[in-house]
């Protein structure tokens, strides 16, 4: 299985550093997780989020041309926030917003239509 960016793929924790985690991927293929793509928050030690051995979902951020695999779990978090951010709101919601939003902009049309019909007036000579 060829690995591609934006995959979301498993692996085995199989090293720890202190700029990182080596995560096995599948047919032994390993990538690496840096220490600022582990956790939202500042991480100081790898060692509190990850342990040997622990099965991780990350995200393929990186290939580069010598086949380094740079992954992220960090991003994996932020899609999954996203989409549940998008899915709580109800339809009710939405409608309300963009009704609200529709109106405004129906305001925004009158006004600047009457001001251009009073304006265009007082701009005329009278010869």
């Amino acid at each position: 299985m060829a690995l591609e960016v934006g995959q979301i793929v498993e692996g085995k924790v199989t090293g720890i550093t202190k700029f990182g985690a080596f995560v096995e991927l599948s047919e032994g293929v390993t990538g690496l997780v840096h220490i600022s793509e582990v956790a939202d928050s500042y991480v100081k030690d790898v060692r509190e989020y990850l342990n040997y051995n622990d099965v991780v979902k990350v995200k393929v951020i990186a290939i580069s041309e010598d086949g380094k695999i740079s992954l992220s779990i960090r991003k994996l978090k932020e899609n999954s926030r996203n989409n549940r951010k998008m899915s709580a709101q109800s339809f009710e919601e939405k409608l309300a917003k963009f009704l609200k939003e529709s109106e405004e902009r129906q305001q925004d049309l009158k006004r600047y239509e009457s001001k251009r019909g009073a304006g265009s007036g007082s701009r005329r000579r009278a010869y």
